[in-house]
């Protein structure tokens, strides 16, 4: 007969193996706290919005020290978020694997990495870039924390929507940190990812619902019918393509930027009233919203990626 030893994960028993770990493993725990999937989706928009600010490139050093900046910011949000929501993430397939649940880091070390990270970007922004950007920073830290893990997220299905607004942040910072402003085509921009952040996440949640629904999460996509997430999913796909497509007048954007929105805005449109079509039928299945959600990602970073070219090629053939 063999012996069941417990491997719970208590303080005590979380310490002790925190602190057996290797220095590479250490590391690895410390990576994953700062989420950095979420971090390489938010600097996408970065770069392609201070070239589009500088119109051609900014210097080395300004673009280092924003992207290094702006992704210690989004890692010290990450990791607060990992410390306060340590409770529910053992009980979410999705969030079981994550360091505070294991044990391969503290909570006490994940809250010092956390203040650590946080006050190394608004150093690295004030002194890299400027002030006015470095402020940015620590809003979005701010919003990211306490308006949305803290107050919204376990409060209301709404969460992600207004919460999601911390993740608009980062083309504000680097608009500021070129221009040491914040100008209409900027707020273009973040309205733009703002009407992104629901049909994004929305389709996300349909697909694990139940690890929402055991962690008494409200969102949307865990709490209402297929019917009811794709309608919403719908019609914040339509003001996003539109708020898009304000870059021309707002921003002078070209016609590598136009005809892009207008393409991708088309496609991912498709995808979400297919999504529709599917929910109204009766369909259930996450496939249609999985394709969603990952479709939402390629239409950001087309759109980025065409708001980076354009000052190069669409705005200078226009202009001639």
């Amino acid at each position: 007969m063999t012996a069941t030893v417990s491997t719970t994960n208590t303080p005590l028993n979380a310490s002790r193996a925190s602190g057996r770990m290797g220095f590479g493993r250490k590391a690895k725990a410390y990576l994953a706290l700062t989420k950095p999937r979420v971090i390489e989706l938010l600097l996408v928009s970065t770069l392609p919005t201070m070239i589009y600010a500088e119109r051609g490139f900014p210097s080395v050093a300004l673009i280092m020290a924003t992207l290094v900046g702006g992704a210690f910011a989004a890692g010290s949000a990450g990791a607060f978020n990992c410390y306060i929501d340590r409770d529910i993430d053992k009980l979410m397939h999705r969030t079981e694997n994550r360091p505070l649940v294991t044990g391969e880091v503290t909570p006490r070390e994940a809250l010092v990495f956390s203040w650590l990270l946080g006050a190394a970007a608004i150093a690295i922004l004030w002194f890299g870039a400027n002030p006015l950007s470095a402020w940015l920073g620590l809003g979005a830290i701010v919003f990211y924390v306490v308006i949305y893990t803290m107050i919204l997220k376990r409060r209301t299905a709404q969460n992600i929507v207004w919460g999601g607004a911390a993740g608009c942040f980062p083309v504000l910072i680097a608009w500021a940190a070129v221009t040491n402003t914040v100008e209409w085509p900027a707020v273009v921009l973040f309205m733009v990812i703002f009407l992104w952040t629901p049909p994004h996440y929305w389709p996300l949640s349909m697909r694990y619902g139940e690890d929402y629904r055991n962690a008494n999460v409200p969102m949307l996509g865990a709490i209402a019918g297929a019917k009811v997430v794709s309608v919403q999913v719908v019609l914040y796909a339509w003001a996003m393509v539109a708020c898009s497509l304000l870059m021309i007048p707002a921003g002078g954007a070209g016609w590598v930027y136009t005809v892009t929105a207008v393409a991708a805005g088309a496609w991912f449109l498709y995808e979400s009233h297919a999504l529709y079509n599917r929910a109204q039928a009766g369909d259930v299945s996450n496939k249609g919203a999985m394709k969603v959600f990952h479709g939402s990602i390629s239409y950001l970073t087309l759109l980025f990626i065409a708001l980076a070219v354009d000052p190069f090629v669409g705005s200078a053939v226009m202009a001639g």
